[in-house]
């Protein structure tokens, strides 16, 4: 049994209309909730033995707090494929892993984490900004992980689910 943790990046900043879309910084609340959904899974007994994240910077700043926030000693993988990708991206990309990583989160951007969750579990989920899936797969080995695995879904949190501020 593998398991996939599926993380929508946090809230972003709209402040500065001239940078680009992929190099858009957190805002306030961004910053604010990343470490929070970090320290959840650290409580969840969830740390990931691999992150991946897309290279975009919002994207990027959400999975190195989340990271440092749960206790994730390793390093962060960006990817620039998971930047306006489509899911079977992150189906190759899950594939290729050492089967000794036996918890993942996957660090992206909507609407593709919300792809992701309907496709494995047959759940239609909104997942808003540092909304976090928790699925479990039934594959002993990263490279039986394909189009036609089917996950569980174990649980959907939100900071608004989480926090009451």
């Amino acid at each position: 049994m593998k398991t996939l943790l599926i993380l929508r990046h946090a809230k972003s900043s709209w402040k500065h209309p001239e940078l680009s879309d992929y190099d858009r910084p957190l805002n306030k609340r961004g910053k604010r909730d990343a470490p929070r959904m970090g320290k959840h899974l650290r409580q969840e007994g969830l740390v990931p033995d691999r992150i991946l994240t897309s290279s975009a910077k919002r994207a990027r700043k959400t999975a190195n707090k989340v990271a440092k926030a749960s206790g994730y000693t390793g390093k962060v993988k960006k990817l620039e494929a998971f930047y306006a990708s489509v899911p079977g991206v992150y189906f190759e990309t899950l594939q290729s892993l050492p089967d000794k990583y036996q918890c993942v989160m996957v660090v992206g951007h909507n609407p593709i984490m919300e792809q992701l969750v309907n496709h494995l579990t047959g759940h239609i989920k909104r997942m808003p900004t540092a909304a976090l899936a928790h699925i479990e797969l039934p594959i002993e080995r990263w490279e039986a992980f394909d189009l036609y695995t089917k996950g569980t879904l174990v649980n959907l949190w939100t900071p608004k689910t989480l926090f009451t501020d």
